[in-house]
């Protein structure tokens, strides 16, 4: 939870509502670039289109640097540099968006 402080300034976990960047209810299994009523980014919807759903590994890999996972992204977030912080944040969003 202390870990996500850093997203929940663009995001939220526990209810459908889309801020900066979109909700993250139902996150895990979903299609990247696919949650309705948000302007994801071209090349986000295209990493959707090509396949991309959101899991441990795929978040993993996202939040260690979004903009080289997803090319062009909107998503300001330089990334997090320690593995502990990117698996503590998915632990979180498992629990929260699980709801």
């Amino acid at each position: 939870k202390k870990v996500f402080n850093k997203c929940k300034a663009c995001h939220v976990a526990d209810a459908e509502k889309n801020r900066v960047g979109p909700h993250l209810v139902g996150l895990f299994g979903r299609t990247a670039g696919t949650v309705e009523k948000f302007k994801y980014s071209k090349p986000m919807i295209e990493k959707g289109e090509a396949g991309l759903v959101w899991n441990e590994e795929t978040l993993s890999d996202y939040l260690k640097a979004p903009r080289d996972y997803v090319k062009g992204t909107r998503m300001a977030f330089a990334g997090l540099k320690k593995q502990d912080d990117i698996d503590n944040v998915i632990a979180y969003l498992k629990a929260e968006t699980a709801k």
